[in-house]
């Protein structure tokens, strides 16, 4: 026997994104993506006229197109979401309407939570279908769990169910999204893999299972560094298409990608913008760079590489944290005074190895370079 679980949230059944959730959406700290971008969203399904998969909210190439940005028949400008390669991005898309999982692989701070987030939101309408993956994560998470007051009460029934996001999406169509699934335990990986496989989630106690219905799938995300946490099983990785999402391969690329996100963060804090801001943007981004490649920009000097990512979710967060510091305890011109701390913080994780690297990166790289006298300064007084 089968059985469809009723959602526990309202849904959106028509073929526009789903409405903002909750009671006052739009005073979130951070909106959902389909909150957030809602009008690109609608203005996307009222253009679009090409063939879309079951119960998706918009065609592939409109889903690419929200990801990547461009601009509408009738002048809507849509903005990038993801900045990289294009075929990343459609190999992403046309997996998810395929039978086959979508894996998003890469080290931390390449957008692969971004980017699943914002491939549920223009898929399904709803980005919240999330299980969030810690060694701690149990199989109910996955599969489903039970209303103890009623188990206890009435026994096993449809009632005492307790439907998982990944069930919710199964019996919906919808995208479901498991973030750092090398973070959770073998065993409870495993139990993706008759998901995956036979599309169903069997339920012993009631003698029922749930049949996935078309449009149902699942986005994973798993970071390099995790390799060894727990090793998805060759069984399960059949399972999934996996799309490897690369660090931005140039400098401006990686420019583009931190002024475009402190931006948006910048203006849900309602923090002021701060003028002339690109330069000091531009030098994070640099210092981020070369520590991490091992590498000066002009290719002349080669350098120690800190344990830390120095990622540009980091570098975003750096920016971020020194337009806050401008704002509330300076002019409100991003200085290289406001940068340096975060930087610092970045940069030395292990107090013992990573001081040493950084000071000798200050010393050797910074001190010299033309127009960087104001910002070794900084850092020499935050490193003292």
């Amino acid at each position: 026997m089968s059985v469809s679980i009723e959602p526990t949230s309202v849904t959106t059944r028509s073929d526009d994104p789903a409405p903002a959730k909750g009671a006052n959406a739009e005073q979130a700290l951070r909106p959902h993506a389909e909150d957030a971008f809602a009008e690109e969203l609608q203005a996307l399904a009222a253009a679009d006229d090409r063939p879309r998969p079951a119960r998706w909210k918009l065609s592939p190439w409109a889903v690419a197109t929200y990801l990547l940005g461009g601009t509408l028949a009738d002048g809507t400008v849509i903005s990038p979401k993801y900045v990289g390669p294009r075929r990343i991005v459609e190999v992403a898309v046309t997996t998810l309407a395929t039978d086959r999982a979508l894996l998003l692989l890469g080290v931390p701070g390449t957008a692969k939570t971004w980017v699943s987030e914002h491939l549920a939101a223009a898929v399904s309408g709803d980005s919240t279908l999330l299980v969030q993956g810690t060694a701690g994560t149990p199989e109910e998470a996955i599969r489903y769990g039970w209303n103890y007051a009623q188990l206890l009460a009435h026994g096993p029934s449809r009632d005492a169910l307790v439907p998982s996001p990944v069930m919710r999406a199964m019996s919906d169509g919808m995208i479901a999204r498991v973030e750092e699934l090398t973070r959770i335990p073998a065993d409870v990986q495993d139990t993706l893999i008759t998901i995956l496989s036979e599309k169903t989630l069997p339920i012993p106690e009631l003698g029922e299972e749930v049949q996935a219905v078309r449009g149902f799938n699942l986005i994973a995300t798993a970071n390099d560094r995790d390799r060894g946490v727990n090793d998805l099983s060759s069984a399960l990785r059949r399972r999934f298409n996996t799309v490897v999402l690369p660090l931005p391969d140039s400098p401006e690329a990686e420019v583009e990608i931190v002024s475009r996100r402190v931006d948006q963060l910048g203006r849900s804090l309602d923090l002021p913008q701060a003028p002339d801001g690109i330069d000091e943007i531009r030098r994070v981004v640099t210092v981020f760079r070369e520590l991490r490649d091992g590498l000066t920009t002009d290719g002349r000097t080669k350098l120690k590489t800190p344990s830390g990512t120095l990622s540009t979710a980091e570098a975003i967060s750096v920016v971020t944290n020194g337009l806050a510091l401008a704002a509330h305890f300076g002019d409100g011109v991003l200085r290289p005074a406001d940068v340096a701390a975060g930087i610092l913080g970045a940069v030395v994780r292990d107090p013992a190895a990573d001081r040493v690297i950084w000071q000798e990166y200050l010393e050797t790289v910074v001190r010299e370079r033309d127009g960087w006298k104001d910002f070794y300064r900084a850092c020499r007084e935050v490193s003292a």
